[in-house]
């Protein structure tokens, strides 16, 4: 996480709602040498904010490692990002930098039971489909019995229990308004695509 306490604004539930809508992040743990071992996955958070359930292939190393008693470990939560050019700000003092969004859930790693995973996977693929409509929603049931249990047979379900969250809302809330505000103009142009649509929209309206 950044220093600077202009970046770490008060706004647990805001992160956290952000965590729970990206939905995808990178799961670290230290491997019993201490190296890191790191994994891509999507996961999702319960109501209360307490919990991730997520699931890993039994090749996995993480899942590997992940005994009875769980492991200490941290999912990163990366948020829309982009460049800043100095010369955005309409200031002569600037240098280049990257304005950024991230959100670190810390808590401790917990194998579960083999039965709840048929549940994990049906609430994953409901919160992502929901999002495709009007395309009728995909579920497991439209899958082959056969393959869906050859499916499941190789992942394991866990839930990162969350003790902590610690977020970056890097926005450039140390610069003058009007420089700020000037900067969200030319990256809201700067690339294409929703990602720095909604960093320009952020940076116009940083969390305090």
């Amino acid at each position: 996480m950044h220093p600077n306490p202009a970046f770490r604004p008060d706004n647990h539930a805001e992160s956290l709602a952000l965590a729970r809508e990206t939905g995808f992040g990178m799961l670290a743990v230290a491997a019993p040498d201490g190296a890191p071992m790191l994994s891509h996955i999507p996961f999702l958070i319960d109501d209360a904010g307490t919990g991730a359930d997520l699931h890993l292939v039994r090749s996995n190393p993480i899942a590997r490692a992940c005994g009875a008693d769980g492991l200490p470990a941290r999912l990163a939560v990366q948020g829309p990002h982009s460049y800043i050019s100095p010369d955005w700000y309409g200031l002569d003092d600037q240098v280049p930098t990257w304005n950024y969004l991230a959100i670190h859930l810390t808590g401790r790693l917990e194998p579960l039971p083999a039965d709840t995973l048929p549940g994990i996977l049906d609430r994953l693929s409901a919160h992502f489909e929901s999002r495709l409509a009007p395309k009728p929603e995909w579920t497991m049931a439209k899958m082959p019995s056969d393959a869906a249990q050859r499916m499941m047979r190789q992942i394991l379900p866990f839930r990162l229990v969350i003790d902590t969250l610690e977020s970056t809302w890097k926005l450039g809330q140390n610069k003058p308004d009007a420089a700020r505000l000037s900067a969200a103009d030319h990256v809201g142009t700067y690339g294409m695509g929703q990602e720095v649509a909604i960093l320009a929209a952020m940076m116009r309206a940083p969390p305090s």
